[in-house]
């Protein structure tokens, strides 16, 4: 305790030096476990991360909270970030000891958001490979970051538990957690789909059917392109 009441304060460098040890101690436990490890001042540098981020703090109700979870994720508190399909499941140092657990559980992506996504998809996604670098058409961005038809989750569909005495709705060790996924998307961006229990094979062959379908529909049209047969006669006098 500090003076007057105040917590002591706790240097960047010390808070680092801290998480160091504590993450030490859990490999010895558990040599497997996955820290967030943020490299320099960005806690994303890649589509899928910031895109995340952007997402979370576009919302009134997280805005004005998950600021508290920056710093802590900065200086590499969350020990531990396992996700399963719809859920994460973490280990974020704070004031005790003993790491903090926090659960975090989304919602699967509903049967109508699926067909609206697809829908607006139609075949511009033609590959893995450009969906995992974020290199689609800019209209295209309306597939996760729409409030109303996207794929990235409203705070209605994220639920989230900490065992810390917090009793705040979200605490910082929530908040450390949910920027802490945004990190691993930045690093892995088909776990996206695995935290909203996506297929991505399903969205790529469904444009792809999408495409094949119209180039069908196209082959059956005559085109303008096409020469009529007295046309043919009178170039090549047959």
């Amino acid at each position: 305790m500090g003076y007057g009441g105040y917590p002591k304060y706790v240097s960047v460098a010390e808070k680092r030096v801290k998480a160091a040890i504590a993450l030490a101690k859990l490999k010895k436990k558990n040599p497997n476990i996955q820290p967030v490890i943020i490299e320099g001042r960005s806690l994303a540098k890649n589509w899928w991360g910031k895109a995340w981020n952007n997402n979370l703090e576009s919302y009134a109700d997280y805005s004005n909270r998950i600021s508290r979870g920056r710093s802590y994720v900065k200086n590499n508190a969350v020990l531990d970030l396992n996700i399963v399909k719809g859920s994460v499941i973490a280990q974020v140092k704070g004031s005790r000891v003993k790491p903090y657990e926090v659960v975090v559980k989304l919602d699967a992506l509903s049967q109508e958001k699926w067909s609206q996504v697809t829908e607006l998809c139609n075949h511009s996604i033609v590959s893995l490979e450009q969906l995992v670098e974020g290199k689609f058409p800019e209209r295209l961005e309306i597939l996760f970051t729409d409030h109303k038809y996207g794929f990235f989750p409203s705070p209605e569909e994220i639920h989230f538990g900490c065992n810390c005495p917090d009793w705040a709705y979200m605490c910082k060790h929530v908040a450390a957690v949910l920027y802490g996924i945004g990190s691993r998307l930045d690093n892995d961006p088909m776990l996206f789909f695995e935290i909203r229990d996506v297929d991505s094979h399903a969205l790529i062959k469904k444009t792809m059917e999408s495409k094949l379908d119209s180039m069908l529909d196209n082959a059956n049209k005559k085109s303008n392109r096409e020469i009529e047969e007295k046309d043919i006669f009178n170039i090549f006098g047959v």
